[in-house]
């Protein structure tokens, strides 16, 4: 880097200041943690991508595609459930969320169960996002640090500090607004690594001529994922998937708070729409950007050398470093900033509401003025804490990285049950519940333990919704107690036949097909 690129970056961070002190005015707490639930569909789809499309999404998922042993454009197949997914969303979970009118989604389980499953379901989405969340500005700041030349603990606190004082100031409007401008800015990043790859290469022709054909298949219709070595199969990733994402845009506060801000249900739907239609073809340009990088790096010996052995994740950085100019230079590590910052932003915003609604202000009635004090303090609080977590993480990263994926789908499945049985039954009371959600959690920890290599993890998030639902749906009946079902809330399941759901359908065969198709049609 040089001095053009520390100006980009120094006026991208002084802006993100600006822009929390421009927020800061807020009369409440719905307004500090829901925006006032002011938000159209599109600050809110742009919000979500932007905390989907991570910083570790844009380094680790190209590299998966280019250069990772056994990895190549299967990555697609993780977008396969997201259409169904958020059909299910606006027909069946969001609406009765938004309905209660509940700033912690976990509010909605006291109501129709007890405070027990809400304080429980709290405490694991405290623990498990403040983690993962610190585990994730470890590892950007880290990579930068090794490749760039940038001191790791310059990186953490342009990551951390300037998130935390936008967040602390501008509540979910900063945090909404912030994650447009820095979903735009990474996808212009992929873009531009895209453009300066073939470049590189000598064009489009060269690639193709040069790339690792094996890479282009993407389906694979014979894996199962019930044998050791068999992963990314068509039907676990459409089956897992769609569980997954049901249960993570749904069930997980730092998603599901975004819904929350919508202005009305019809926002709700419309981006959810924005959501199932537009991450495929995000997936899919950083897919061929890592094609495209990861041939350049295996035709280039230079380039190879420089790639420690077993890191493919140093592949994007080094990259950016050696192959593109000065000034370009500084927007892509804007856009890897961009990336990180929004993660952390979101955690920062949904560990605090959850802490002030969950915990703090339970049964009580605390003034605005009083109640924004101690929102803003819970914020700066889980702030410090992811970057003290971050700043800590040291020997453990390299094998938690890769194994949060798999812990959170240990828990994915049983809370989103958890969820459905509030929803779906009227007889299921909190004892049955709970009974389910530890069965659930314990079957996964038990398949994990003594059956990680012969079923692929993802079939877990399937694995436990079943077993929890059912569980706690028979102990329910069994055991006979007074069940709270105060919500006026049906399931209307003629919302499928609606344009929104139509499309999703249609979309989901077209990826399905496109992906099939992927190597012929790229050549």
């Amino acid at each position: 880097m040089n001095t053009l690129d520390y100006i980009i970056v120094a006026v991208y961070s002084l802006g993100f200041l600006g822009l929390g002190y421009y927020f800061q005015d807020q009369k409440d707490g719905k307004d500090y943690f829901l925006g006032g639930k002011s938000f159209g569909w599109l600050p809110l789809g742009l919000s979500i991508m932007a905390t989907q499309l991570s910083a570790i999404s844009f380094i680790s998922a190209p590299a998966f595609v280019g250069m990772r042993a056994n990895g190549g454009m299967e990555w697609l197949t993780y977008e396969f459930g997201v259409p169904l997914a958020m059909i299910f969303l606006m027909v069946v979970l969001i609406p009765p969320l938004y309905k209660s009118g509940v700033v912690s989604i976990y509010e909605y389980l006291e109501r129709r169960f007890d405070a027990s499953s809400r304080l429980l379901l709290s405490a694991v989405f405290l623990v498990n996002r403040g983690f993962s969340t610190a585990i994730m500005v470890y590892t950007i700041s880290i990579i930068l640090e090794s490749v760039l030349g940038i001191s790791f603990w310059s990186t953490l606190l342009i990551i951390g500090v300037i998130t935390l004082i936008y967040s602390f100031q501008g509540g979910m409007k900063a945090v909404v607004y912030g994650d447009m401008i820095q979903m735009i800015i990474l996808f212009f990043g992929i873009i531009a690594c895209m453009g300066y790859g073939l470049h590189h290469l000598g064009g489009w022709d060269n690639f193709m001529a040069n790339v690792d054909q094996t890479r282009l298949d993407a389906v694979d219709f014979n894996s199962y994922g019930f044998a050791q070595g068999e992963e990314f199969g068509f039907w676990p990733m459409l089956l897992g998937g769609f569980f997954l994402y049901v249960s993570y845009y749904g069930t997980d506060q730092s998603q599901a708070q975004r819904m929350l801000s919508a202005k009305d249900m019809n926002t709700v739907r419309k981006t959810l729409l924005f959501n199932g239609l537009v991450r495929f073809p995000v997936t899919l340009t950083y897919c061929i950007m890592g094609l495209i990088i990861g041939t350049l790096a295996f035709t280039t010996p230079e380039f190879l050398a420089k790639i420690p052995e077993g890191k493919p994740d140093r592949m994007i950085p080094i990259f950016i470093s050696d192959y593109l100019p000065h000034g370009m230079i500084g927007l892509l590590i804007v856009a890897i900033l961009s990336a990180a910052m929004s993660s952390l932003s979101s955690t920062i915003n949904s560990l605090s509401a959850v802490t002030m609604e969950d915990f703090i202000d339970r049964g009580k009635k605390m003034d605005a003025q009083q109640y924004m004090r101690i929102s803003r303090l819970t914020a700066l609080f889980w702030g410090v804490v992811c970057i003290l977590l971050a700043a800590v993480a040291g020997n453990i990263a390299d094998t938690v990285i890769e194994a949060i994926n798999k812990i959170g789908s240990i828990f994915y499945g049983p809370i989103l049950a958890i969820f459905l049985l509030a929803i779906m039954t009227k007889k299921t009371h909190a004892l049955g519940a709970n009974i389910g959600l530890l069965t659930g959690v314990l079957l996964n920890i038990a398949l994990m333990q003594f059956a990680g290599d012969q079923i692929f993890w993802i079939w877990w998030n399937v694995i436990g919704t079943i077993v929890t639902f059912v569980v706690g749906f028979g102990v329910s009946l069994l055991i006979r107690r007074e069940s709270k079902f105060p919500l006026d809330f049906y399931i209307d399941w003629k919302k499928l036949s609606q344009a929104e759901s139509i499309l999703l359908i249609v979309f989901f065969v077209a990826i399905i097909v496109l992906s099939v198709s992927i190597g012929q049609l790229l050549m």
